[in-house]
């Protein structure tokens, strides 16, 4: 027994028999795996119906829908307040369909123009334009003439310059205000050549100046104009040459009874060198700075604006200017005044601010649905469509721009910046540009012109309509009564007078 159990003690080799089977893990059955294992033939493979079926959508429920939460309240919705336009009667939604009409032609005039502008540029319409204004004569002009009143007035304030600055004087600043007036004191005879002459209408100032022209040059792109400018004069060689007098005609030796000789060129004096017409090449035209010889004065009235389409031409312009005066000539015009302008600009774009503001506010006021808009809102709604632009004027004048404007009045750069302008019976919208003050003195310096002058028109009738001879010579031409009665101009008229001013510059 003994030994038995010490062998029994002993370790014994394994024997695997003598181990119990292992349990097998009872996993989850899906049914399809069950059922399809009831459909398994002997082989074991899965039946056509285990494989992948195509996707059935028709199978699927359809949606259940939203419950949307009733209100508490028993009351009924309350409907949106409408626009402003619902409540427009019948006569102000016509009202605002005929403005926004008449926009509508006015953006697509502007932009046939600017069309038109782009294929001939500006000088082919200016030319145009000046062509085709008829030569109606000076009777009509003095009687019939709406305008009669503020064309006296631009001709005289064109005879206050020609009177002042013509004579061949010391024009240094001051000099004139200190009496140094040498009209009449040497024999030379004025040279004179008027840039944008037109129809010739200042050959009977020029024939009135205080100093006697030898020699008077006219040049302007329009054709026609020139072919009338010729003919004015030759009507004044039938006549004679007497006039209304002036400093010239009884203030300093009586009526001049000599014409004096005049050329009349067709010329683009702001595209081109003017160097090249043979008269003006005799007299002088010198680009350099110390050239001596050359015209007394040249003459630019109410034409210069057209310069500043590009500070190309406005060179151009000047260096031409410069180049046919001699050292110590004048440089005289009349041009619209940019301050006018942008004192106009500024308040028209303080009121579009107001009125942006105005109607941001309205428009927190949601507007109806557009099947419930009521007749006339849709119309308010079209009339925001076409962009506000600056644009002021009377009855007999208008002035507007195109696109935006500067909000402070200050036109940066100084070129380029177009408006349309309508004078009745002399100007049908003709496209203009504004000539920035500050940059026109400072461009003039860089060709040798230096600032003698520079007064509004308004200003110029308050400071010489009692002047010894300027003050009489305003009631010959028509410009008040006479016994230095009242003004013959209208308020309309006057206010278009105010959009000018002239000046005077002199050749270092």
């Amino acid at each position: 027994m003994a030994g038995k159990d010490a062998t029994e003690a002993l370790p014994q080799p394994f024997d695997a028999k003598q181990l119990e089977p292992a349990k097998k893990r009872k996993h989850s059955q899906s049914p399809v795996r069950n059922s399809s294992k009831r459909r398994q033939g002997e082989s074991g493979l899965p039946s056509i119906d285990e494989l992948p079926q195509p996707f059935d959508a028709k199978k699927l429920e359809s949606a259940k829908k939203h419950q949307r939460s009733r209100s508490p309240s028993d009351a009924p919705r309350r409907l949106k307040r409408p626009g402003r336009g619902a409540r427009f009667s019948q006569a102000e939604s016509s009202s605002i369909r005929q403005r926004h009409e008449q926009r509508e032609r006015d953006a697509a005039d502007q932009a046939a123009t600017q069309a038109v502008l782009e294929q001939r540029g500006i000088n082919d319409v200016v030319r145009q334009h000046y062509n085709a204004v008829p030569e109606r004569g000076r009777d009509w002009r003095k009687t019939d003439s709406r305008i009669k009143g503020l064309r006296s007035f631009n001709n005289w304030v064109k005879s206050t310059l020609i009177q002042k600055f013509s004579p061949d004087e010391d024009h240094t600043p001051g000099a004139h205000e200190r009496g140094r007036d040498m009209a009449g004191a040497r024999d030379h005879e004025l040279l004179v050549l008027d840039i944008g002459c037109g129809k010739g209408g200042d050959l009977g100032k020029w024939q009135q100046a205080p100093q006697k022209v030898q020699l008077y040059v006219g040049l302007d792109p329009a054709d026609v104009s020139i072919d009338q400018a010729k003919e004015r004069y030759r009507s004044m060689t039938h006549r004679g040459s007497g006039g209304r007098g002036g400093r010239g005609g009884g203030h300093r030796g009586g009526r001049h009874q000599h014409l004096f000789d005049a050329r009349f060129f067709v010329k683009d004096c702001y595209g081109e060198s003017i160097g090249d017409i043979d008269v003006v090449r005799q007299v002088g035209f010198d680009p350099s700075p110390m050239g001596r010889s050359g015209f007394d004065i040249v003459s630019m009235m109410f034409c210069m604006h057209y310069a500043f389409e590009s500070e190309a031409k406005a060179r151009t312009m000047l260096q031409n200017v410069s180049s046919s005066l001699k050292k110590g000539g004048r440089f005289i015009g009349c041009i619209p005044n940019s301050d006018v302008i942008g004192e106009r600009v500024i308040k028209f774009n303080e009121w579009l601010a107001k009125e942006k503001e105005r109607e941001s506010i309205e428009k927190k006021d949601p507007p109806p649905p557009k099947e419930e808009r009521e007749e006339g809102e849709e119309a308010e709604e079209e009339e925001g469509e076409v962009e506000k632009t600056a644009e002021w004027g009377n009855d007999l004048y208008r002035v507007r721009f195109p696109g935006k404007t500067p909000e402070d009045g200050i036109f940066r750069p100084p070129f380029g910046w177009k408006y349309s302008f309508f004078l009745d019976e002399a100007v049908e919208e003709v496209p203009e540009y504004v000539v920035p003050w500050p940059a026109f003195r400072a461009i003039a310096e860089d060709y040798n012109l230096e600032l003698q002058y520079h007064q509004k028109f308004d200003e110029i009738w308050e400071a010489e309509k009692d002047d010894s001879v300027l003050g009489p010579l305003s009631e010959r031409m028509g410009v008040r009564e006479r016994g230095r009665g009242s003004l013959l101009v209208t308020p309309e008229e006057m206010e278009v007078a105010s959009f000018y001013l002239a000046f005077c510059f002199y050749k270092v």
